[in-house]
């Protein structure tokens, strides 16, 4: 610390005052110089020469008398070599501090007059002039030196207490840290400057590589194109999006195809759509739709669950769109490769081009339809978003596994069709009921089961009877629903029926061991309700325009035959447990049973109590009563069939 102010002194010629605590010195001075260099003297300008009559003093000495009034006899003569020299990093030698306290004494003595220095400070400066010590121009370089190091070690913040040392920190320039920092955002801005104009450039210069142009197709290729439909196959379903037709006739399909089980469940939709808006499902040959004209033009996702009700089956009208399409998406599945459509020159198979999707890289392979499936049209319908490629050839979009992602053709009447799948989207599906519900796998019966099967005739004669309702779609155009009672203990039943497509008349079934009775009234005399919803017949019958015969063998009267016989199942073995199920919030065994030509399935609660009956129809689909237990009225036998009546035609007739 010393040194520092000794080092100021040099330089402005003007001595401070020191203080008797650190604290009072600027920040930039309280440091400790260990350097072994001596300091300079606290005398800026050389001693005045020996003989200078106006010092009014001899040469000086360490051991002569001193006559200046600052200097204090005796104790001011001191070694010049230990008076300013710091010690090591330890500390002070005794001595340099005993002669450092007495010149620091004096000098507070010392007065200063016009910045013009004491007799004192020249006695102490000629005392630094004896041989054997730095000279004038020695001690001035040493006292600039530690000056550029305080100025090195001051921050921007300090502000020094004498005019001097402010004037030399506002001349050492702006910090290094701010220089630095100009530098930096100087290479940032022309970095973003050069980055941009190099975008710029590229952008104006940049083309398109040139597509690769069509080729045959490999023999890898031709083999994933063999395999389309082995793959569609062994992963049995996948989400479909189709959209057939232009214009006014476009349809527009969304649901899900089950290749395994030749299913279809789908969302239909479109501007073409017409009576066949709604739900559809197809299973092998059998259509059922459940119709709903309300329904917004655009698809959506059918229910995973499909509704209970409202089921038809349906037959497209000839030349529909519907068919073609439905047909060619259940052809898109085979047990083993097609050789049709391996590489070969007649088959003008070729690659076109490569398209990236996210599920990733896809071929787009040109090739005829496989063989089975609805022939491509050469012929190209109206331009759309759908139309394949100029010659209504049909195009397959393939990953590397064989798997169709997109379908793209022409079928006669139809025009252009896209088809669209997701192959991450693989639902189980249900059948609806008039399709046979869902799957299951069918096995012997257990001893419980056969045994609740053995005691199932007494048990529906021990009910009674019971209320019923008829679900039967028995052909293309007949589409019953009907209400009524049965009874077990009179053998007879007595139903209102409706037909979907007569929905305002009513046909009157009664049935017992003498025969069958019908009779066609408006629906308003038949007992009311909906088509879809029948109220039960009127009690008592009617009187008149009944039509008797003996029983017949149409649909219908096998099923209300069946359901009369008291639960007789025939052969014992012959019936297998088709599955589990639910019914009205109870758990049953369904248990099939009977010919080929006329299988009945028994729906058997764990009581033992019959809850529904179906049967196959010629149709394919199936028809069923549901049962509930309850008491029955007692119903007047039927008029006997006349001979010389000729039966009228009846619902459900094979």
């Amino acid at each position: 610390m010393r040194t520092r102010v000794v080092a100021l002194e040099a330089q402005t010629g003007r001595r401070e005052r020191p203080c008797s605590s650190p604290r009072c010195l600027p920040a930039r001075f309280i440091s400790v110089d260990t350097s072994p260099t001596p300091a300079p003297d606290t005398a800026r300008t050389a001693a005045p020469p020996p003989d200078d009559p106006s010092t009014g003093k001899g040469p000086a000495s360490g051991s002569g008398p001193s006559t200046g009034k600052g200097t204090t006899g005796g104790k001011g003569t001191a070694s010049g070599s230990g008076r300013h020299r710091t010690g090591p990093a330890g500390g002070t030698p005794a001595a340099g501090r005993t002669d450092d306290a007495r010149n620091t004494s004096t000098a507070g003595r010392t007065t200063e007059t016009g910045n013009r220095p004491t007799a004192g400070r020249s006695a102490g400066g000629a005392r630094r002039a004896t041989p054997g010590h730095r000279t004038n121009d020695t001690r001035r370089a040493a006292a600039e030196r530690s000056l550029a190091e305080n100025r090195g070690t001051t921050r921007s913040g300090d502000t020094p207490d004498t005019t001097d040392t402010t004037e030399a920190a506002d001349t050492a320039g702006p910090p290094s840290a701010g220089r630095r920092r100009r530098t930096v955002l100087l290479l940032l801005g022309l970095t973003a400057v050069t980055s941009a104009t190099a975008l710029v450039l590229g952008l104006l210069s940049w083309a398109p590589d040139p597509p690769e142009p069509a080729r045959p197709l490999t023999l890898a290729e031709g083999e994933r194109l063999a395999a389309v439909r082995v793959t569609n196959l062994r992963d049995l379903r996948a989400g479909v999006r189709v959209t057939a037709g232009t214009g006014a006739a476009r349809l527009e399909l969304v649901g899900w195809v089950d290749w395994s089980r030749s299913l279809l469940y789908l969302d239909v939709g479109g501007p073409g759509a017409g009576a066949e808006r709604g739900l559809l499902q197809r299973s092998g040959p059998v259509l059922v739709i459940r119709p709903d004209p309300a329904a917004v033009p655009t698809p959506a996702a059918p229910p995973l669950m499909p509704p209970t009700d409202r089921w038809q089956l349906h037959r497209p009208a000839p030349g529909a769109h519907l068919a073609p399409v439905l047909d060619l998406l259940l052809d898109l599945a085979a047990d083993r490769p097609d050789p049709t459509t391996r590489t070969a020159p007649s088959d003008g198979a070729r690659w076109i081009a490569r398209e990236a999707v996210p599920a990733g890289p896809l071929d787009v392979i040109q090739a005829p339809l496989p063989s089975g499936t609805p022939a491509a049209s050469t012929a190209i319908g109206t331009p759309s978003a759908a139309t394949p490629a100029p010659d209504g050839q049909t195009r397959y979009w393939l990953d590397q596994d064989a798997r169709l992602h997109k379908l793209v053709t022409v079928l006669p009447g139809t025009g252009p069709v896209t088809m669209t799948f997701n192959r991450e989207d693989r639902p189980t599906l249900r059948p609806v009921d008039a399709l046979g519900g869902r799957p299951g796998l069918p096995r012997a019966l257990t001893d419980a089961e056969q045994r609740r099967l053995d005691r199932l005739p007494a048990r529906l004669r021990a009910h009674g009877g019971a209320t019923v309702t008829l679900t039967a779609p028995m052909g293309t155009e007949t589409n019953l629903r009907g209400a009524g009672w049965l009874s077990w203990t009179a053998r007879s039943a007595y139903l209102a029926v409706a037909d979907l497509g007569v929905p305002d008349r009513r046909t009157l079934l009664r049935r017992d061991a003498a025969g069958l009775a019908r009779a066609d009234l408006p629906a308003a005399d038949g007992g009311g309700g909906t088509a879809e919803a029948p109220a039960r017949p009127p009690l008592p019958p009617p009187t008149g325009g009944w039509r008797v015969s003996r029983p017949a063998r149409d649909d219908l009267s096998v099923l209300v035959d069946a359901a009369i016989a008291t639960g007789s199942v025939g052969q014992r073995g012959a019936a297998v447990r088709v599955r589990e199920d639910v019914i009205a919030g109870r758990t049953v065994d369904v248990i099939e049973s009977g010919p080929a030509d006329a299988r009945l399935r028994y729906w058997l609660d764990r009581d033992g109590s019959l809850r529904r009956l179906e049967l196959q129809t010629d149709a394919g689909a199936w028809a069923h009563l549901d049962l509930q237990p309850a008491v029955v009225p007692r119903l007047a036998a039927n008029p006997r069939p006349s001979a010389s009546r000729s039966p009228a035609p009846r619902p459900g007739a094979r």
